[in-house]
């Protein structure tokens, strides 16, 4: 998949995009393509040119104000990972799409490794990553807090010198085709899964996630999946439209 520049200054920052994650080895439906601009880095469809294209942002939009007033430690995916408990766990986010909840637990004091297999999606978190790290006000911790690894999480999860020190929880977030057919599901959304498919395989991170995390693991899933790999959690967190589903290996201290 070929990136689209459209600033003249920008065309060696495009080429190490292409390169770092073999974006023209990634086959893709044609009505998609990549561009970059001013904003940044962004994900369009030919075929919906009225569509917003995709990027990632941290600084401004739906991930500032959620940031601001997204309800702090209160927030579902907050106590599902334990920061109700006192506690600032290592989070592995082994799916990590576009970023949005680990950003969340990294504003919220988490450390949060990111994986992320597929090539343009993680071209795109790594573009937003690098924007948000040059961000007076985020920046720093962001940095500190939010790194990014491209590659499958099915080899990943059991390369121990990746991490820095424990893992505490590992939060899975795999797709799951919606059932809706209708305005209730994003535009985004639709475009997104139908770039990337739905994980087909996500049982299968179950049993190494469990392995990895010293803590906990947590499975975001919408309100009608099944339990991940058929196993029931140990607890549950409830939202209008999904759930989180918490498999404890010890308490969170």
């Amino acid at each position: 998949m070929h990136i689209y520049c459209r600033i003249d200054t920008a065309q060696a920052y495009c080429d190490t995009l292409s390169q770092r994650f073999k974006l023209d080895e990634c086959p893709l439906d044609e009505q998609f393509y990549l561009q970059y601009d001013e904003l940044g880095l962004a994900l369009c469809k030919r075929d919906e040119p009225k569509l917003t294209p995709i990027r990632v942002d941290f600084v401004e939009g739906a991930a500032a104000h959620r940031r601001k007033f997204g309800g702090g430690k209160g927030q579902a995916i907050a106590k599902a990972v334990g920061l109700n408990k006192g506690a600032t766990p290592h989070v592995l986010d082994a799916t990590a799409g576009l970023g949005r909840d680990a950003f969340v637990l990294a504003s919220l004091g988490c450390k949060v490794t990111l994986f992320e297999r597929h090539p343009v999606v993680a071209a795109l978190l790594y573009d937003g990553l690098e924007r948000a790290y040059l961000n007076a006000e985020i920046g720093p911790w962001m940095k500190e807090r939010m790194q990014l690894h491209h590659g499958s999480s099915h080899v990943l999860l059991e390369q121990q010198p990746l991490f820095e020190g424990e893992v505490d929880v590992v939060y899975l977030d795999p797709m799951f085709p919606h059932r809706e057919k209708s305005a209730l599901v994003k535009k985004e959304m639709r475009v997104f899964q139908s770039l990337v498919g739905d994980d087909g395989d996500a049982d299968d991170l179950l049993t190494p996630a469990l392995q990895l995390a010293s803590k906990r693991v947590v499975v975001k899933r919408p309100d009608y999946a099944p339990f991940l790999n058929e196993r029931t959690p140990s607890t549950q967190i409830k939202t209008k439209k999904n759930r989180f589903d918490v498999y404890v290996n010890a308490a969170m201290k």
